[in-house]
């Protein structure tokens, strides 16, 4: 159980403190879901660069390589970490008739991702999957590259230092927030991204 206080920071001692008020966003009332990301880039420090920016994007958490575990955002902010969402009816077979029709004709051309995302954004969970509004996000320091013969970068695998320091703040994270483990998820499976991107983090 992680003891939060009353800025929203995690007082552990795995847990090293490096707020960027720059990606906060919000408050955050409910924590419904936590997201786990890669950076696609190659240091800690080159991520916490682009949080320096008052227009960046981030997340609550971030994983370096020797497994250091930083909090770079308040548990009572937002961050935008989940960009254009998926639909959830429609990944899990869960639609009603008349909003498959929509998603499915939307569905035909990718150019309409951003009609769908707002769709789901409009929803209320569990209908939709966990938003920016209601998600806790981690990233992993690791890079994308280019691989030939494949279309998209590949991300690099998250290695053992960094599953483990995953695993031991998912734990915490869902014991404390009381997220369930079904409403943990690689960016990629909620969002419009990288295919690869954290599909090799364990928890």
């Amino acid at each position: 159980m992680l003891f939060i206080d009353k800025n929203g920071m995690v007082d552990a001692e795995r847990i090293v403190k490096k707020r960027f008020r720059t990606i906060e966003r919000g408050d955050l009332d409910k924590v419904n879901g936590i997201v786990v990301h890669q950076t696609n880039s190659p240091t800690a420090e080159s991520t916490f660069n682009s949080y320096r920016d008052r227009n960046a994007t981030g997340a609550h958490f971030l994983i370096d390589k020797n497994g250091g575990i930083y909090q770079t955002a308040s548990l009572h902010k937002i961050t935008w970490h989940v960009g254009k969402m998926k639909s959830r009816c429609f990944l899990e077979k869960k639609c009603e008739l008349t909003e498959l029709k929509v998603i499915s004709s939307l569905e035909r051309n990718w150019r309409n991702s951003k009609k769908i995302s707002d769709r789901e954004r409009a929803k209320k969970f569990p209908v939709r999957f966990p938003a920016n509004s209601d998600s806790i996000g981690i990233e992993i320091v690791g890079m994308a590259y280019d691989v030939d013969g494949e279309t998209d970068k590949i991300y690099e695998e998250v290695n053992d230092v960094q599953n483990a320091a995953l695993k031991w703040l998912i734990s915490e994270l869902t014991e404390t927030l009381a997220v369930a483990r079904t409403e943990i998820y690689r960016h990629p499976e909620i969002a419009r991204k990288n295919a690869t991107e954290a599909s090799t983090a364990k928890w």
